[in-house]
């Protein structure tokens, strides 16, 4: 395969700088046309980054900010947002450059078969899937181009880096032994968990979500894999672990969870509990003093800990090919 040492450029950085320092000088000595320039704020090989670029990944975020700082922490805060989101930039400008050298294009048919297929399994409607975006801070749009970025990214990865990376059977065994086993204290409770919050004062937002409590409760007393309905319906964190919080001990726990799950057996699964802010209810894995408790059977999440190991080896991989992207462009923040 041939290889690719260093980026083609259409003109010569140097001159790119000197058009910016022209640009520049124009913004400032011609007030009456300043609304036609669009200050670059940063050049990647051939490829400019401009202000109004950097302002629409920023403006959401500066906003959100703004409402809980104010004074130096509030600049202090969004400057370094805006350095974090233009290093993110021009990563993903050298990602792009990269892939026109192989050819490599993402189509829109692409991008809206990924989008479907996250809500999908997901199993969620539309206008849920959108408030669950909301919620984690996207817009549909910025969604879609995170997904583009991921497509372009895994695709050119696939070339360069993918297939130098090996996960063992052994690293997927310890992970194993590491976060699907436990060993039991004296009076510890081994819970899962699920819960759905409301937003305060929403009387609708509240029906809403003991509504959703009560019908994922009901599925989960019916006998439906607890691990895949937190997963999937779980508004709390510990979601994205199945529903998994660890070991409590009674005197650990709030009176409201404390008496919710103190008479359980293992296995069962508590009734709704209402906190200030949510619903929630549990399931007890084990209560047995000295125990060790597994949440899974080995063969069940092997092929998930295998892919689990390879998406943080590969991260890591695209941060270093990244590094050494970066190495050999001509990169300059204004």
């Amino acid at each position: 395969m041939k290889q690719f040492n260093s980026f083609s450029f259409s003109f010569p950085a140097a001159s790119l700088s000197v058009l910016v320092l022209i640009f520049s000088a124009c913004f400032f000595c011609r007030a009456t046309s300043a609304e036609m320039i669009d200050k670059v704020v940063a050049i990647v090989n051939d490829d400019i980054i401009t202000l109004s670029e950097l302002e629409a990944e920023t403006g959401e975020l500066y906003q959100s900010i703004a409402k809980v700082k104010s004074g130096e922490e509030l600049q202090a805060a969004i400057s370094e947002v805006r350095e974090k989101t233009l290093d993110s930039m021009i990563d993903q400008r050298l990602v792009e450059q990269r892939a026109a050298l192989y050819n490599i294009t993402v189509t829109d048919d692409e991008v809206d078969a990924a989008f479907s297929g996250v809500r999908q399994k997901a199993g969620l409607d539309s206008g849920e899937f959108l408030r669950r975006l909301q919620l984690s801070g996207y817009t549909e749009e910025s969604y879609r181009k995170n997904i583009y970025s991921s497509l372009l990214q895994n695709k050119l990865l696939a070339i360069d880096v993918k297939s130098k990376i090996i996960v063992s059977d052994e690293e997927v065994l310890d992970y194993y032994d590491q976060n699907y086993t436990s060993r039991m204290e004296e009076d510890g409770y081994y819970l899962l968990q699920i819960g759905f919050n409301w937003k305060d004062g929403d009387l609708d937002d509240k029906k809403r979500a003991f509504e959703l409590a009560t019908r994922v409760h009901k599925m989960a007393r019916d006998g439906d894999d607890f691990h895949n309905l937190a997963r999937k319906y779980s508004e709390l964190p510990s979601a994205v672990d199945g529903g998994d919080i660890g070991v409590f001990m009674l005197d650990e726990m709030v009176p409201a969870m404390r008496s919710g799950v103190a008479g359980l057996s293992p296995g069962e699964i508590s009734d709704i509990i209402q906190t200030p802010a949510g619903y929630q209810f549990f399931k007890l894995l084990s209560n047995n003093n000295e125990a060790i408790v597994t949440t899974a059977p080995y063969e069940a999440v092997e092929n998930e800990i295998r892919e689990k190991l390879y998406q943080t080896k590969l991260e890591e991989a695209f941060r270093n090919w990244v590094i050494q992207l970066k190495d050999k462009a001509y990169i300059q923040k204004l």
